[in-house]
């Protein structure tokens, strides 16, 4: 389970990684961040368990820990064993979850998920149809509790129901902070509901929430000022993708859309943009499409945190060139619990197992070795 070496451990070019950083009111050890990371093993219930307690604690060594996507109602779910945090019962597994990051030094911030019309009835309560900012279904299938299905068309939202939608995140907000957590993320990203808004490919809608792009950030924007509202402006992130296809998306104008955003995100004060745009060549970074993130940097007055296809050498020059403030990580933090004790002494990395990325049993999810254990 071994793989190249990243860097020697005299590496002067990677100590930008390991400095200190205040992202709002969250002090970080170092800018090495760990991405959200749906896995699927919180069971039926959809209640943090110890399996998760210890996942999570292998990995506290991170700078910052932004949860797995975490459903803010039963409405928003749309993927088999993700877990919520609407319920007491949630609230009490993920305060098992922050109590033993934090004895380990970490910090964490818990994802507030609406997967929108990336689901199906079979999730839903009731067995109704899934939401979103207008009635167009995405290609393809979704793993439902009963097996693939074609995705369905879903509801076009309301002037009237949004309102209560937002009130969802509010709620979340204020369980994640019952629940222990250093902050909020709030889920812009990779075609869940809020992309749903924002995104021209899916937002047809001719009202106050559709049409200008003034019109289709609407929706994030109202979500965020409540977020920040429950809580405040230095404890609360967003993340955006302006390019990913994932859940069949696309905008005309990826860079107008989110560079506006971006600077419109600048009135709530917040800890930092989250922002999803691999490197060329990896997974949907295309080469030859100019960046929306240097566009959205410039734009935006807080924190940025990039996460793409970064390694150790690729993530220091990223924060050296002042592109990003912090670099999450996703995959090597699956396959490596120390990651960053890894960076540090420039050791192999374990090859991640993507056969067992999304199944519900402690293989391939808390067995990876530590360099302690090899």
């Amino acid at each position: 389970m071994s793989g190249a070496t990243v860097s020697s451990p005299t590496d002067e070019s990677l100590s930008v990684l390991f400095e200190p950083l205040n992202l709002g009111a969250i002090a970080i050890s170092n800018r090495i961040l760990m991405a959200p990371l749906t896995r699927g093993r919180a069971g039926v219930s959809r209640i943090p368990n110890d399996l998760m307690v210890e996942y999570y604690t292998q990995r506290a060594s991170a700078g910052l820990i932004v949860s797995e996507a975490t459903q803010i109602s039963e409405q928003a779910a749309g993927w088999e064993q993700s877990p919520g945090i609407h319920t007491a019962e949630q609230v009490a597994g993920w305060k098992k979850v922050t109590e033993a990051v934090h004895q380990k030094g970490g910090k964490i911030v818990l994802q507030l998920w609406h997967t929108g019309r990336a689901s199906h009835p079979d999730f839903q309560p009731g067995g109704g149809l899934p939401v979103s900012s207008s009635a167009i279904a995405p290609q393809g299938e979704v793993r439902t509790p009963k097996g693939k299905k074609p995705y369905v068309i879903p509801h076009a939202l309301t002037l009237e129901e949004i309102p209560g939608v937002i009130q969802e995140y509010v709620l979340a907000t204020r369980n994640a902070k019952e629940a222990g957590f250093d902050g909020v993320e709030v889920h812009g990203a990779n075609g869940y509901l809020i992309d749903q808004f924002l995104r021209d490919g899916v937002n047809h809608r001719t009202d106050s929430y559709g049409g200008s792009i003034e019109n289709r950030a609407r929706f994030l924007l109202e979500v965020t000022e409540a977020v920040i509202q429950e809580w405040s402006g230095d404890r609360v992130g967003v993340r955006l993708s302006p390019y990913n296809p994932f859940n069949d998306m696309k905008d005309s104008d990826p860079i107008a859309s989110f560079t506006y955003t971006a600077a419109a995100l600048n009135a709530f004060n917040l800890a930092y943009l989250h922002i999803l745009e691999p490197l060329p060549g990896h997974f949907f970074g295309v080469e030859g499409v100019e960046r929306a993130a240097p566009h959205m940097r410039r734009e935006f007055k807080n924190s940025i945190i990039l996460n793409g296809g970064y390694d150790a050498h690729t993530g220091a020059a990223a924060l050296r060139n002042q592109e990003a403030d912090a670099i999450a990580y996703g995959v090597p933090f699956i396959a490596n619990p120390d990651l960053v004790e890894r960076f540090q002494q420039g050791a192999a990395l374990n090859e991640p197992d993507q056969a067992t990325f999304y199944t519900h049993d402690a293989k391939g999810y808390i067995d990876y070795p530590t360099l302690s254990q090899i």
